[in-house]
């Protein structure tokens, strides 16, 4: 029998927990305050909620005094698998201390969209929870929009000499990942200054339009982390505003952008962004399918308006893109070739390094560099090709990664529909919720569907559902190496 405490240094990553705790319990305070302004009860779910977050991290942090401080690769892939299930452990209190309690399956599945900015929901209806819920559901995307690992790094120096690296990479999506700034910490802080700066814009600019400054704020909050929750049933939709479509479009487009190009164009190397193969490929696929879109919205006879045909197909195209998983109305009626895009635009996300989920355009671009590649040495076996991203040379090593990737993921899809099956929810439902889940969109088909949500699945269901949101928003192996024995020996 092997000897995990010889090998991982659980002390200091249970230390790091608590000081992850005390900034969620930081985090609790603003709906506690919303509660009060709204001379809300759930004021009392926000206060003891705070309290045992808190009195929990500071416990941690006090108590446990690691003999040795330092957390290698091991100690990072650990923490930030398990302090993403902590935080909704936590996070899922004040929904069942609420005036309107929640299940522990719903609340943990409620919690686990949010931080996993996956906006899938349990709830009919929004628009009967308190401003203190609305902001809390809100907040938890945001958060888990950059990461949690990655706020943790900005905040908390010592970690750069302390597994730092590890951590980043374990949670930051993507297949490579560039440090914008010598230290560790200092990226971490330059992506979340973006990501603050940006989200500060878009609520004034939507308090500037229809909304009221906490609407503004709440949408601010779930559409730069590409999560999805609003404070109304109809979404977006409520409001029926042009400039709101125009404004949330262009920030969600945002948030589906690698921050580290973001981070770099705000700096002036506007050079940066079209440079890159995925930036580009990014604007063509939103191009290409933009037309698709109005062709089927006019042959549907859906064009009844010249919003029908500019702004709702771009915004759904974006919004499905970047897995926000917003709708201004039932798409479903523009015809079933849209649905069959729609699967494909979830499938791959936007850009590696946003906050958006899916497979990522960037690997998308290496099978298909690959597979070209492949095709040629069909009919010139000796010839020696190279995938090139960026006018630079792709590994074979990192192609390979993509290829194992792209087949895990459909691989698990296939898993979760499976499992959905067993309990049953119709074939088509199980394995649409199970892909969605995992893409981190949140929109559903059939039973889950437009004006319906997720809480007629059944609670193994759910709980399945929230390992596929946890497992899509790392990427896989940072969860699936767990499971590896290797991972537990020397």
């Amino acid at each position: 029998m092997f000897k995990v405490h010889s090998i991982v240094n659980f002390p200091m990553l249970l230390k790091v927990m608590g000081w992850l705790l005390m900034i969620e319990a930081a985090f609790m305070i603003f709906p506690l305050i919303a509660t009060i302004v709204y001379r809300e009860t759930d004021f009392y779910a926000f206060l003891i909620a705070t309290i045992i977050t808190g009195v929990v991290g500071a416990s941690m942090t006090t108590f446990i005094q690691p003999s040795r401080t330092d957390m290698a690769k091991r100690e990072g892939f650990l923490l930030t698998a398990m302090i993403w299930v902590v935080f909704s452990v936590f996070g899922m209190i004040p929904f069942i201390l609420s005036q309107t309690p929640f299940t522990i399956s719903d609340a943990f599945f409620e919690a686990m969209s949010g931080f996993t900015t996956t906006g899938a929901t349990i709830l009919n209806s929004v628009e009967h929870l308190s401003h203190g819920l609305h902001l809390w559901r809100c907040l938890m995307q945001w958060i888990g929009g950059m990461g949690i690992i990655l706020f943790t790094l900005a905040v908390i120096p010592m970690l750069n000499h302390s597994g730092g690296m590890q951590m980043f990479n374990a949670e930051v999506t993507g297949i490579t990942h560039d440090k914008i700034r010598p230290r560790i910490s200092q990226t971490a802080k330059g992506l979340w200054l973006i990501y603050f700066l940006l989200s500060i814009l878009l609520c004034v600019l939507l308090w500037a339009g229809p909304m009221g400054f906490f609407d503004s704020m709440c949408h601010a909050l779930s559409t730069m982390s590409t999560g999805g929750f609003s404070t109304k049933d109809a979404s977006v939709g409520a409001w029926d505003s042009t400039y709101v479509k125009i404004i949330m479009t262009i920030f969600m487009f945002l948030g589906g952008v690698n921050f580290g190009l973001l981070f770099k164009a705000c700096l002036g190397e506007f050079g940066s962004l079209f440079r890159n193969d995925t930036f580009r490929t990014y604007l063509k696929i939103i191009a290409i399918v933009f037309v698709l879109f109005v062709i089927a919205i006019v042959i549907n006879g859906q064009a009844i308006s010249i919003s029908s045909v500019t702004i709702d197909p771009l915004f759904q195209i974006i919004s499905t893109m970047t897995s926000s998983g917003y709708t201004v109305l039932n798409f479903e009626n523009w015809g079933t070739f849209v649905l069959a895009i729609v699967f494909v635009l979830m499938f791959f996300g936007a850009c590696a390094g946003s906050t958006s989920g899916g497979a990522k355009i960037d690997r998308l671009l290496y099978l298909l560099k690959n597979l070209r590649n492949e095709i040629h040495k069909c009919i010139h076996p000796n010839a020696i090709m190279s995938v090139r991203i960026n006018d630079k040379i792709v590994p074979s090593e990192i192609v390979s990664k993509v290829i194992a990737f792209l087949c895990l993921y459909v691989l698990l899809i296939m898993a979760g529909g499976i499992i959905l099956t067993a309990i049953g929810i119709p074939l088509v439902d199980a394995f649409f919720s199970a892909f969605s889940c995992i893409s981190n969109t949140g929109l559903g088909a059939g039973v889950t569907g437009y004006g319906s949500s997720y809480d007629i699945i059944p609670d193994i269901g759910k709980w399945v559902l929230s390992f596929l949101m946890l497992i899509g928003r790392l990427e896989l192996f940072t969860i699936l190496i767990l499971f590896s024995r290797s991972f537990w020996r020397k």
